[in-house]
């Protein structure tokens, strides 16, 4: 049997590393297409000569056309992450998503390649109605002019693309929304890598947080996520949506001390004013990935410790 040939865009980020990592130790061949513009061709040094590395902007047609040559899955990551650049950079989100999901896809047609894994967001759902949330949860622009929605939206309008270009032109489309993975040299755009940081550089006991502290979030531990993902890859159906994450509820302010005790560092937490746009709840429904087989094995408390380890030293 042909071993397949993957190509991951936006492989050399966070997400995108680690699913390198997972699927050369798994055997297969990878291909990374990226332009390192926020990660780092570092992180899969360990592996670079199990690797293909094609350096590329996702928005060059002819680029992505070249690195779908005889590939048979694609992940498709390439996006661009962090609140603040949702904040200070709509246009380059809004580029980068519609011209990469429409380059991937006429690519994808136009070399055969017929599996088509697409990454989404928890940002789709907004302020959701229900929780946890389900994939069944509408996906809401709430404000056309809040440029925090340039991701939502960006990432809405590729699941629209993926799902009806999915049904007439490939074998298997699924659409995965990661909520809040973290883990070891992620980058600094996210709340777990910002809290470290701050704790790094903290002189005194004030430890700002964004709001209140009460917003809720669920966390997912990087070796988490990869457990859901392989689960993903090997029992998803086609045209399907699938949450991955975990159901453990967690305060902003209760990450801010679980850091603290871990650290022994004693600290207050000064409140700042909350990002217009910005959810005060997200916590994703499980179930449906977890029907395929997913069991969770890192709590909070657990995945921090392991992050620390590294991110810490």
């Amino acid at each position: 049997m042909k071993k397949k040939t993957y190509l991951i865009t936006g492989g050399t980020g966070f997400i995108g590393s680690n699913i390198s990592r997972f699927l050369v130790e798994k055997g297969y061949d990878v291909k990374i297409f990226d332009n390192n513009s926020r990660g780092s061709i570092k992180k899969i040094k360990k592996f670079k000569k199990k690797i293909k590395f094609i350096k590329g902007d996702i928005r060059n047609k002819k680029l992505v056309d070249k690195a779908l040559k005889k590939t048979d899955v694609v992940i498709h990551l390439a996006y661009v992450n962090g609140t603040k650049y949702f904040y200070s950079k709509p246009v380059v989100v809004l580029d980068i998503a519609i011209k990469g999901m429409i380059n991937i896809i006429d690519g994808c047609i136009k070399n055969k390649v017929k599996e088509l894994y697409l990454a989404s967001s928890s940002e789709v759902y907004q302020t959701p109605k229900k929780i946890p949330t389900d994939e069944k949860e509408p996906l809401k622009i709430p404000n056309i002019f809040n440029p925090r929605y340039s991701y939502g939206g960006g990432k809405i309008l590729s699941e629209l693309m993926g799902i009806h270009y999915g049904k007439k032109h490939f074998k298997k489309l699924i659409i995965f929304r990661p909520h809040n993975v973290y883990g070891a040299n992620m980058g600094n755009e996210h709340v777990v890598p910002q809290f470290i940081n701050r704790f790094k550089s903290l002189k005194g006991k004030k430890f700002q947080i964004q709001g209140t502290g009460n917003e809720i979030r669920s966390f997912i531990y990087i070796e988490d996520f990869l457990s859901a993902f392989n689960i993903m890859l090997r029992r998803g159906k086609h045209l399907n949506i699938y949450n991955i994450g975990t159901s453990e509820k967690t305060k902003i302010k209760e990450l801010a001390y679980k850091l603290s005790r871990i650290l022994k560092k004693s600290i207050t937490i000064k409140k700042t004013r909350l990002s217009k746009g910005s959810t005060k709840i997200r916590v994703p429904n499980i179930n449906k990935i977890k029907k395929l087989g997913f069991v969770p094995r890192f709590n909070l408390d657990k995945g921090l410790k392991k992050t620390l380890e590294i991110n810490y030293s």
